[in-house]
């Protein structure tokens, strides 16, 4: 064996020692970001989450390179929340039998019910006020696109016959529909935070709710429906 054989399993045990390290700082340091953004808000500045980390700006670019670095990193993490929680309200054992109308709804709730709880970090999220230069990605906009994709494969199935009769276009339509309604959340959830008079979230999540179902109720098929009445309240 030779010199270099002899130390291989070291230098890659510590090279397995050193990745791990770094992975579990990394994490640590968005941990202490998103504790930051909650506790100075949205405009939190580098100073501020560097104390929160228990560390030096030095260190956080270390293991992030730059600012957008680390807000990639927690966008990332939101968009993880994000995903799972509108996944659960879309695979809910008892989708198909309450119909389309009450899964929008429980869907809208579950993204706004996630804005209401983290403000702060939502607002860090989508207005990105530790970013100073335009990125050539947009990690709000891929959620957006995530979150359509789970909702598109759900209105896909309660389209009219007639409409499913080519696989491919039915789905394109259904993913029109859903792109235009997490969009139209989106878009109303930033309006609802900026307002201090803003309405119950279970009143918003009827009205989007309502406007969503005038334009899907024409094609979805009758089988599919539980009724027309509007749907009892979501509670806060």
């Amino acid at each position: 064996m030779t010199s270099e054989q002899a130390m291989a399993p070291t230098r890659d045990g510590r090279d397995a020692r050193w990745t791990r390290h770094r992975e579990q700082r990394r994490t640590a340091i968005v941990d202490a970001t998103i504790k930051a953004v909650r506790r100075h808000g949205a405009s939190v500045g580098m100073d501020d989450i560097a104390a929160e980390a228990g560390t030096s700006k030095t260190v956080v670019y270390r293991h992030f390179d730059d600012k957008a670095g680390l807000y990639r990193a927690v966008a990332a993490r939101i968009d993880a929340r994000v995903v799972t929680q509108v996944s659960a309200a879309l695979d809910r054992p008892d989708a198909r039998d309450v119909g389309p109308r009450e899964l929008i709804a429980s869907t809208v709730d579950a993204y706004l019910a996630l804005v209401e709880s983290d403000t702060e970090v939502y607002r860090f999220v989508v207005n990105r006020p530790l970013v100073d230069r335009p990125l050539t990605d947009d990690p709000v906009g891929e959620t957006v696109g995530q979150v359509a994709d789970r909702l598109s494969d759900h209105l896909a199935g309660f389209l009219q016959p007639s409409l499913a009769r080519a696989d491919a276009e039915h789905r394109r339509r259904a993913r029109v529909w859903a792109v235009s309604l997490v969009g139209s959340v989106q878009a109303v959830a930033d309006d609802w935070l900026a307002r201090p008079d803003r309405e119950p979230r279970a009143d918003l999540v009827q009205t989007l709710t309502d406007l969503a179902w005038r334009g899907l109720s024409v094609v979805v098929a009758p089988a599919s429906r539980t009724s027309d009445r509007t749907p009892d309240r979501i509670s806060d």
